[in-house]
């Protein structure tokens, strides 16, 4: 094992702190990433490496990080080349970019339907057994659509760097794109930074806030835990609609709820009396210090300067707004991070870190549970925002093809869609629509295979508890920021769909094409047999 030593709390060791940080390896494609890609190379003089490759990999071995090749090589089961002709040619490989730690090669044709052959994730759920560590702690450096599926489908993290051979549509589905091979070990190395406190410390009473719907919340839940392994308590202001996954976080002792007119999506006027009762609760809390957690197109300040009349000595959140003295700690983040570890910045900037033996996946308290009888898939159809939601019609089509295929199913929903599941549902699949509460559908979900659901709370809550995700994505929101994190995913839709970036809570384009069009229910079943076999 290379990983730091276990710790229990925010433990501060040599002027340090003890973290797991992000990534313990990077697992690197090998023709078109590391070397120019000649199909079917046999030769090792004709390796040829890609700028500043060498460079970029002795920076990951400075700081720690394993490297593993991860490579598709069908020339072999084609008879294209040797086994001896391969081994020649990555020894060539090692000679010029230096050792790595793990090879992993599959030998096979697409037609063989072994596990390993990308984007199949055996290989890089290979790669992380024989480093010691799992897929979700390591990150997948590629040029092609299959590397990134292959990263995702094994719940590890991935980075497309393009070359003239990768397709838009490629392109576009990717978590991640960096220009070159040293630009993306750049982002692997800052994204790796970003979460480790300058100067770890400890804290006494931490009032931390995430307003937003119960998705929002639950990826807030790693940056909650850092506070709270180095705070004496944790106080979580939350809105109505993330009630309920607030009440599952780990690391939380006491909930207040509160709705804020600067926040919701449908809002209420501006009441000061509402105002001054919350300025006023606040204040009771007699927090030390507050860490203000937001969403990128959302403002911090107004609830900075709350807790500042409130009597809060010091205050940290994202602002790309000058924040006066409304903030001590004024953190900026880059588009495009991954929402969990864009919180977690945020508790590192404010001086608070994961312990070691905590992983910075998202997770909630909830008991196991699940439904009786034969292993199920959860077909979710609702979504929270309707741009979102995959078509009725096409999620009815989706439970059909999966039965068909011998899956049981299990159609899931809020007290108010029961009309939705109801006619989802009966295209072959068990309703359990406003059966559950929210904990409840922690459980179910947790029981289950995997998840058929769109952008919503649901694949969220499927992160947290483990359970592989077939993601139907609309891509009005980028993929990487809000995608299933750290989780076994298959990512379907149309990523180059009109409404790509809109923010759009309705559709914009007539039929919801990015999900009826996008999505045939054969791939959903593909992927389904892809993530549990």
């Amino acid at each position: 094992m290379f990983t730091p030593a276990a710790s229990g709390n925010c433990l501060a060791m040599n002027g340090g702190v003890v973290t797991p940080g992000l990534f313990d390896a990077v697992l690197l494609d090998r023709d078109g990433t590391l070397i120019e890609d000649v199909p079917f190379n046999g030769d090792p003089d004709k390796v040829r490496v890609v700028p500043g490759a060498r460079e970029a990999l002795d920076r990951l071995r400075a700081a720690g990080l394993r490297l593993a090749v991860v490579t598709n090589q069908s020339g072999l089961a084609r008879g294209l080349f040797t086994a001896a002709q391969l081994r020649a040619v990555n020894a060539r490989v090692e000679q010029l970019l230096g050792p790595f730690d793990c090879w992993q090669v599959c030998p096979h044709d697409d037609s063989d339907g072994c596990r390993c052959r990308k984007p199949a994730p055996g290989l890089v759920e290979r790669a992380a057994a024989a480093l010691g560590t799992t897929a979700r702690r390591c990150v997948l450096v590629g040029d092609i659509g299959r590397d990134m599926g292959a990263a995702l489908a094994a719940g590890a993290s991935g980075v497309l760097v393009p070359t003239p051979v990768t397709r838009a549509q490629e392109v576009a589905a990717a978590p991640y794109v960096a220009r070159d091979l040293p630009a993306a070990v750049e982002e692997i190395l800052r994204r790796q930074a970003a979460v480790v406190p300058a100067t770890p410390r400890r804290a006494g009473t931490v009032l931390v806030a995430r307003s937003d719907s119960a998705g929002d919340v639950l990826v807030t839940g790693p940056a909650i835990r850092a506070v709270a392994a180095c705070a004496e308590r944790v106080v979580l202001l939350h809105g109505p609609r993330g009630r309920d996954a607030a009440a599952l976080l780990p690391g939380v002792d006491e909930l207040i709820e509160w709705p804020l007119p600067w926040i919701d999506g449908d809002p209420t006027p501006v009441d000061p009396a509402t105002i001054d009762t919350l300025t006023t609760r606040l204040a009771a809390v007699g927090a030390d210090e507050a860490v203000i957690f937001t969403s990128f197109h959302q403002s911090a300040l107004p609830l900075a300067l709350l807790l500042r009349l409130a009597g809060v000595p010091r205050i940290s959140a994202i602002s790309d707004d000058y924040p006066g003295s409304l903030l001590d700690i004024r953190h900026t983040v880059p588009t495009g991070v991954p929402e969990p570890e864009r919180a977690l910045s945020l508790a590192a900037a404010a001086g608070f870190a994961l312990p070691a033996d905590d992983d910075p996946g998202l997770r909630v308290d909830v008991p196991p549970a699940g439904e009786p009888g034969e292993p199920y898939v959860v077909v979710h159809p609702g979504a929270s925002v309707p741009a979102r939601a995959c078509p009725p019609q096409r999620c009815a089509e989706i439970v059909a093809a999966l039965a068909a295929a011998g899956h049981r199913v299990v159609v899931t929903g809020g007290p108010d869609e029961r009309a939705l599941t109801a006619r989802v549902a009966a295209a072959g699949g068990t309703d359990l629509g406003g059966r559950t509460d929210f904990a409840g559908l922690a459980g179910t979900i947790a029981g289950a295979r995997c998840v058929v659901v769109g952008n919503t709370g649901p694949a969220h809550l499927a992160a947290a508890v483990g359970t592989p995700v077939v993601s139907l994505f609309a891509p009005t929101v980028p993929y990487g920021q809000w995608g299933p994190y750290r989780v076994p995913t298959v990512r379907l839709g149309d990523a180059t769909a009109a409404c790509r970036d809109t923010r759009a809570t309705r559709c914009p384009v007539p039929g919801h094409p990015c999900l009826t069009a996008g999505i045939d229910p054969a791939e959903v079943v593909d992927a389904v047999g892809l993530l549990t076999r």
